[in-house]
């Protein structure tokens, strides 16, 4: 049962963490539904991803220090929420799943330190 709640609280973030930077991916295709060439549509699509590949970097990081990625997803979730205040919607669909991945990336750390001194 140890190993099985291991596994799934040293997967899970990471997995989940890729999973965000692949659903936040989907909106720089919106660079495409205006209507434009291929040619003037590219730039304003590769300036979109960059939240995805910031996600992406925070992922890589958290890949050896899971704590630091808990805190940076968190740092993230709150940045996103301070800028889009207005919007709720916008918060609970980005600042949520980014949460919740910085919790998990912060309970799969305090396991493994709590069974590291156990």
């Amino acid at each position: 049962m140890t190993t099985d709640l291991e596994t799934l609280l040293l997967w899970s973030p990471r997995i989940l963490g890729v999973g965000v930077s692949l659903f936040l991916g989907l909106f720089a295709l919106d660079a495409f539904s205006q209507g434009k060439p291929l040619i003037q549509a590219l730039p304003d699509f590769i300036v979109h991803l960059w939240p995805a590949a910031l996600v992406l970097a925070v992922v890589a990081v958290s890949w050896r220090l899971p704590w630091l990625g808990g805190v940076l997803f968190i740092a993230c979730a709150v940045a996103y929420a301070s800028i889009a205040y207005k919007r709720l919607d916008w918060i609970a669909v980005i600042s949520g799943p980014l949460a919740f991945v910085g919790v998990i990336f912060l309970a799969s750390w305090f396991y493994r330190r709590r069974l590291g001194a156990a």
